[in-house]
């Protein structure tokens, strides 16, 4: 937490720049001095996972901006430039595409640890609030990153998504012409869509550097959700948490290198190497994966309006997620239901995501085929996305407020130190570290 900084100058130049300017100062505070829970695990290194991987978005989009030609015209052919004759542009193009997907896969793995942990309960409620602030803007910046080569995919599905945003009652009419620049997306679409895309990536890390801040006032959550009452509780940020940070952004790196090196597409679509072409409309249109889930939760639902409120809503119940969870204990580690709960969560995110990407009419769920029902949809894919949306909406507007009433926690440790120095006090199947002597 935010108190006395205990830096001192060592020079006369550095004495002289913490007088006028304290910057040394900060980054003393905030990366070196500063305090952090002592049981912190690998679930908690994601947060310098994710700002390394903004930096690498930043750098190599700024860098493919040089090389692209936001225009209908051209737009596809400048991206086939920079694969072809820009010095080591398939490089900085695989960087740039696959770098959205291990952030996205980054920030999923956050926010379920968020979820898992209770890091958005009090004091953190604004932390969390900030975070799911940046999702919201990594969602808009990716969207409009994937329409700018200019694919068959990427046209396309713009046209799907910027129609959603116009079933909006009221006001979906007037955005919907801004965002397109007229009546159809056509060229003054694509050129607000590469405006954006390059802003939005430094509003992201404005918006990063207040959830940093709001983490140094309110201090870092922990797995047993306890806050730390002594100096024994904490470490110093170095070399400690500095250390297992960088361990694992290496093991982060080489999982990034493998997609960028050996499977750059894995995770694309082949429509999308096809120019876009309006009167030729893809069989099946579909988001990238990241974007998956919400587009199964759409297509659950039968009224278009109806499907665009539970698709939005699914976002929206996430800021509202610390007034939802009654329980006064943090970590699901000492809440038996809530864990089980929570796993449930998990797979029907997985199940959502799985069904977004087939097609909503002819597909069959494996092993029901022979199934005679009234209805030939009833054993479709859109009937399980239908039940994993039920439960996922039940899971926060139900679950969790009823479990934190009715569910009786396992005793927590009363310390961060004391599972550590008292074996007993630990969950079952744990064991302790040995005790430093001397």
């Amino acid at each position: 937490m935010s108190g006395h900084s205990n830096y001192e100058p060592k020079s006369g130049f550095s004495r002289w720049l913490d007088q006028r300017l304290p910057i040394t100062r900060l980054v003393w505070d905030s990366f070196v001095d500063y305090p952090t829970p002592r049981n912190l695990n690998y679930w908690y290194t994601f947060g310098g996972i994710l700002s390394l991987c903004l930096g690498v978005q930043i750098v190599s989009g700024i860098v493919l901006s040089m090389h692209y030609t936001a225009s209908a015209g051209a737009a596809f052919a400048s991206v086939e430039h920079i694969m072809r004759d820009v010095n080591y542009g398939w490089l900085l193009r695989y960087t740039h595409s696959n770098g959205a997907s291990m952030f996205f896969i980054a920030v999923y793995l956050h926010m379920f640890r968020g979820l898992y942990y209770g890091s958005y309960k009090p004091p953190r409620e604004v932390l969390w609030i900030l975070g799911c602030v940046i999702y919201l803007l990594m969602m808009a910046t990716a969207f409009m990153g994937y329409v700018l080569p200019w694919g068959q995919m990427s046209f396309h599905g713009a046209v799907v998504i910027t129609n959603i945003i116009g079933a909006i009652p009221v006001i979906g009419g007037p955005i919907l012409t801004w965002i397109q620049g007229g009546f159809a997306v056509d060229n003054a679409t694509l050129n607000r869509f590469f405006s954006l895309h390059y802003l939005l990536p430094f509003m992201i890390a404005g918006v990063v550097i207040l959830h940093v801040w709001a983490l140094h006032v309110v201090g870092q959550n922990n797995p047993t959700g306890i806050d730390p009452k002594s100096k024994a509780d904490t470490l110093p940020f170095t070399p400690y948490a500095t250390v297992k940070d960088g361990f694992a952004m290496s093991v982060f790196l080489i999982l990034f290198a493998v997609f960028v090196f050996y499977m750059p597409n894995a995770l694309g679509h082949a429509d999308n190497y096809i120019e876009a072409d309006p009167l030729v409309t893809p069989a099946h249109i579909v988001p990238e994966w990241y974007f998956l889930p919400f587009y199964a939760i759409l297509r659950a639902v039968p009224d278009k309006v109806m499907g665009v409120v539970a698709m939005f809503g699914a976002i929206g119940v996430l800021f509202a997620l610390p007034w939802l969870d009654t329980s006064k204990v943090r970590s699901m580690r000492y809440r038996p239901m809530a864990k089980l709960h929570f796993f449930i969560l998990v797979v029907v995110c997985i199940v959502l995501g799985f069904c977004g990407a087939k097609l909503p009419d002819d597909q069959v769920i494996p092993g029901l085929e022979t199934f005679t029902v009234m209805d030939s949809d009833l054993n479709s894919f859109v009937w399980l996305s239908r039940i994993a949306t039920l439960y996922y909406f039940a899971y926060f507007l139900l679950v969790m407020p009823l479990l934190g009433l009715l569910e009786t926690p396992l005793d927590t440790p009363e310390t961060i130190a004391s599972p550590v120095s008292h074996p007993a006090a630990m969950p079952a199947g744990a064991t302790a570290a040995p005790e430093k002597k001397g």
